[in-house]
């Protein structure tokens, strides 16, 4: 049998194993409707395949026009708005986890087919739109070299990035589009097998500690507990000592983290568990507190004990706490910016945007999409509002949401997409 006959068959046997969502649950907010766990040999699976967008662009709310702000870049990650108004992209993929079980394999290659052929860059890429007509006219290379680079911060004239190894810092100089002085190694991060390779990052609201989320090297420990050591947990590091110490674990995956503004708290988007049903278990943002623990991988939305995990351990979810504000299940969320400015108007002038990538554990699609959800007084007050939307068109995917970042320069949102390798800008239409 081949390779491509081996994952159709996989597929069609995923596609009857009672992979759709149960009508009629709301899954956001901060009490989701948790259906009963639903496990079948293998795990329901479906990707929206690219297409491309050809002469279309995705679509944004009356009142807002789109442009695509920079295209043909090399699997674009996360963001970060620079003071005058320069934005940095990471470009890179990275990852080092071989399959255990069979299903890994079908899993892998499902998820490959969602996937753009472009190779990532491995790079911070500098834009900057000096016209002010939202496509950047200037495209630099800052620095390369890097290690699958994802998290960004900037502190006091020095940039900061988190790859997949290392937290790295570089001397900034306002306006410059080049850094050929090598970083300097602020500390390594855990990188044995890497299976959620991303690190995230954010710099506390002083300045002096930086926060980095480190994801699972599995779904629920099935490669064993040595190999999670420092996983899933959100680093406190001291930002001119490097020494660190666990902010909060039990955190599976914790793709961007950002500070509220009003309450200087910080915020975590989290990719939760597959492979217990198309509507377990909900991907969430939380506001993350000090030496909380938040069940992975013993227990999901607080104490709901999941029966996959050997040995099983009562303390320990007794321990868990709930998150904040369930996004959905499986939508993949990457990408997390805080706005409490109105330059996007009344209605986007207090809350978070969050980026979804998208789903593959359900057969009916999720994610795929900026949303947009409320605040008041640094909390959520109302569901997710759907901001930019139309990656999905026939089945296909056009493009795929990773991060988000506002532009308070220019009163513009910005959300990458590594499908079609672009950033788009998000702005209210002038009049």
């Amino acid at each position: 049998m081949t390779v491509r006959a081996f994952i159709l068959g996989a597929s069609l046997l995923a596609l009857a194993a009672c992979g759709r969502s149960q009508p009629g649950l709301d899954q956001t907010g901060d009490r989701p409707d948790l259906p009963d766990q639903r496990q079948t040999l293998l795990p329901p699976m479906k990707i929206a395949t690219p297409a491309g967008w050809g002469n279309e662009k995705s679509t944004a709310p009356a009142g807002f026009s789109v442009t695509a702000f920079a295209t043909g870049l090399a699997i674009p990650r996360q963001m970060l708005v620079l003071p005058n108004g320069d934005i940095l992209v990471a470009e890179g993929s990275g990852g080092s986890a071989p399959a255990l079980r069979p299903k890994d394999v079908i899993a892998t290659q499902i998820k490959a087919m969602g996937k753009t052929s472009v190779k990532g860059g491995n790079r911070i890429t500098l834009l900057r739109d000096a016209d002010g007509d939202g496509r950047a006219e200037l495209r630099s290379t800052l620095i390369t070299g890097l290690n699958a680079p994802y998290g960004l911060a900037l502190v006091e004239g020095q940039l900061y990035v988190a790859t997949q190894d290392a937290l790295l810092r570089f001397p900034y100089r306002e306006g410059e589009t080049r850094i050929t002085i090598p970083g300097v190694e602020v500390t390594r991060l855990p990188s044995r097998i890497n299976h959620h390779w991303t690190k995230s990052l954010a710099a506390g609201p002083d300045g002096s500690k930086l926060y980095v989320g480190i994801g699972s090297n599995s779904n629920v420990g099935e490669r064993g507990m040595a190999v999670e050591e420092d996983r899933a947990v959100i680093w406190e590091v001291d930002r001119q000592s490097g020494m660190h110490r666990t902010y909060a674990s039990g955190i599976r995956n914790p793709t961007a983290l950002a500070v509220e503004p009003q309450t200087r708290r910080l915020w975590a988007v989290v990719n939760e568990r597959d492979e217990l049903g198309p509507q377990l278990v909900p991907d969430y943002m939380t506001a993350v507190r000090p030496g909380a623990f938040y069940g992975w991988p013993y227990s999901y939305w607080g104490q709901n004990v999941d029966p996959r995990v050997h040995p099983q351990n009562a303390d320990m979810v007794r321990r868990a706490i709930r998150p904040d504000y369930a996004l959905g299940s499986h939508v993949a969320a990457l990408g997390i910016s805080f706005v409490t400015s109105p330059g996007l108007g009344p209605t986007y002038a207090q809350g978070a945007f969050v980026g979804e990538h998208g789903s593959w554990n359900r057969q009916d699609l999720a994610g795929y999409k900026v949303v947009f959800i409320p605040f008041a007084n640094g909390r959520p007050t109302g569901k997710p509002q759907d901001f930019l939307t139309g990656f999905i068109k026939d089945g296909h995917a056009r493009g795929r949401p990773v991060g988000v970042s506002y532009d308070l320069v220019h009163g513009a949102l910005l959300v990458a997409d590594d499908l079609s390798n672009s950033v788009w800008r998000i702005a209210p239409t002038r009049r």
